[in-house]
């Protein structure tokens, strides 16, 4: 398994993340609140994490939902994947939304995302007349495994 160092400023009243277990591809993200929050249906928080990184160049850090709150209450990202770029300082801040039918409160401390890191490359755009054809070519949404 590759591994890279990244730099760390932890200023949440909690411990460092982690990996839980051998096979784990990220690390749990935790609500750095002093107090509690309650998202009702369909709000959006930004929530504090007191977690800022250094990543090296070349590597991204991905924030995706939790599995669990996610499929049990419905509690999501705002954006999907959040992407934290190698040349950011600031915060790392998490943007909930709750879809589910029910008020959620989040508790300081709460595992609220996950954080995947993960290599990327820079696309050199050249820009052409006409794109090569290709079996598919155009067809959109839906259209492998039609016939």
């Amino acid at each position: 398994m590759e591994q890279t160092s990244i730099e760390i400023v932890n200023h949440s009243a909690y411990d460092l993340p982690s990996y839980k277990t051998s096979g784990s591809a990220g690390v749990d993200l935790r609500a750095n609140l002093s107090d509690e929050a309650t998202l009702r249906p369909f709000e959006r928080l930004l929530v504090p994490t007191g977690i800022f990184l250094a990543l090296p160049e070349g590597i991204e850090a991905q924030i995706r939902a939790r599995s669990g709150i996610s499929s049990k209450y419905g509690i999501t990202l705002v954006n999907g994947v959040g992407t934290i770029d190698s040349d950011y300082r600031g915060e790392i801040k998490v943007a909930l939304i709750n879809l589910g039918q029910s008020d959620y409160t989040i508790q300081p401390g709460d595992r609220i995302a996950q954080m995947i890191f993960s290599r990327f490359v820079q696309g050199r755009f050249i820009e052409v007349e006409t794109l090569d054809e290709t079996a598919r070519n155009s067809g959109g949404f839906g259209h492998t495994g039609t016939k």
